[in-house]
């Protein structure tokens, strides 16, 4: 497999980032939803948002590897066999997944630094608030930070259908070419 992308398919770099993203994302989501209904005296109660938000600053840092590499790598260019209106409605889809995704980690960021508090990643390195104590913060930063992840596994759900779509309906290689393993048409 390629490091680099090409004009026909993706290289290891971009895959990596991409699937090493969306596992995150849905799995930093399943772990957001099961740890705020856990009681107080769960065992889980403290480790379940220490996890959290440690692979959470994980993410936004490689969200903006994956940001500064899109700035250097091509793109593969769009398959002839799509449409305008899918070409336009990917970008778009691509475009407000990255908003949604960095305004998730803010908020979440903005969450947990609200008491003017750092945050502890894995015990590695500790980020520091930057605004100090801010009245009320937590609450605001936390109804934008519940609705850009529940927009956030939508959009990113729609998007996985769009590529099963494609693969399954369409026959073309859209799906493939984000794959370190080529599929046949038979597969999938």
């Amino acid at each position: 497999m390629q490091l680099r992308t090409s004009d026909k398919r993706y290289g290891a770099v971009d895959m990596t980032f991409h699937w090493l993203v969306a596992v995150a994302v849905f799995a930093l989501f399943g772990l957001g939803y099961w740890m705020v209904g856990l009681s107080y005296y769960n065992e889980w109660y403290r480790l379940a948002p220490h996890i959290h938000r440690s692979v959470g600053i994980l993410l936004f840092g490689v969200i903006l590897l994956r940001l500064l590499w899109r700035l250097v790598e091509i793109k593969p260019s769009p398959m002839a066999s799509h449409s305008r209106f899918e070409v336009i409605s990917a970008r778009i889809a691509h475009a407000t997944l990255y908003v949604l995704m960095l305004g998730a980690m803010i908020s979440g960021y903005l969450i947990s630094t609200a008491d003017g508090s750092s945050i502890d990643v894995f015990g590695w390195f500790q980020v520091p608030s930057v605004t100090g104590r801010v009245e009320r913060m937590e609450d605001v930063a936390g109804e934008v930070h519940y609705w850009a992840t529940w927009a956030l596994v939508v959009l990113a759900g729609i998007h996985g259908l769009a590529a099963l779509k494609h693969h399954l309906f369409d026959r073309d290689d859209t799906l493939r070419r984000m794959l370190p393993v080529q599929l046949k048409d038979k597969d999938v």
